[in-house]
């Protein structure tokens, strides 16, 4: 059963039910998978994932959590880095990803992909989704904002600059999932440079 606050006591434990459920959501697939397949891809026994989470429903809310945390709390820049420094690093780990030890970002982004195509038919889950693309998209309008207000950005409108960019990030993942268009992400990444941060930098010859 799930603790009080939603986290499992132990971290280490809970990792290893998510990465095993990595692993039975890439065999299976989300419309088909079944707990017995999950606790088929670990050591320890099933008991623990009942222990921990109240169904399948409860563990695949907190797997989602967990993929999307990984992301989040992956993105370094130095502390003294220019704001263009940090978009770009941004813009790179929404295209590409971190480093796994197992499981590479696509590998990741595939079963990302295949629960957000469910959240549409499922209000908690679509909430965790808009959640996510909120602080995507804020994380970038609070980048831009600072690099307008110390004069290294152009004015513009930082809310619709944001959604710009987050925008094409998904539609270029979409793409190279659902399409196989392997290139999409380094293409959408030239697009970004070359229409959308190449204007936003004012020209210091200007």
């Amino acid at each position: 059963m799930s603790e009080p606050d939603g986290k499992v006591s132990s971290k280490d434990t809970r990792e290893v039910i998510m990465e095993a459920t990595f692993r039975a959501l890439s065999k299976h697939g989300y419309k088909d998978l079944r707990m017995r397949h999950i606790g088929e891809e670990m050591e320890l026994t099933r008991q623990v994932i009942h222990y921990h989470f109240d169904g399948k429903y409860d563990l695949m809310s907190s797997f989602l959590e967990y993929i999307i945390d990984q992301y989040e709390g992956s993105v370094e820049v130095d502390a003294d880095a220019d704001p263009r420094t940090e978009l770009d690093a941004r813009i790179d780990q929404c295209l590409f990803g971190p480093e796994f030890s197992e499981f590479t970002h696509w590998d990741r982004m595939k079963v990302y992909h295949e629960l957000y195509t469910h959240a549409q038919n499922d209000g908690q889950h679509r909430d965790i989704f808009n959640e996510h693309y909120d602080r995507i998209r804020g994380s970038i309008v609070e980048v831009v904002d600072d690099g307008i207000e110390r004069g290294l950005f152009e004015e513009v409108d930082a809310k619709r600059m944001g959604q710009l960019i987050t925008d094409v990030i998904h539609a270029a993942r979409g793409r190279r999932i659902s399409l196989g268009h392997e290139d999409a992400p380094e293409e959408a990444r030239r697009a970004i440079d070359e229409f959308i941060l190449d204007s936003l930098c004012v020209d210091e010859d200007t």
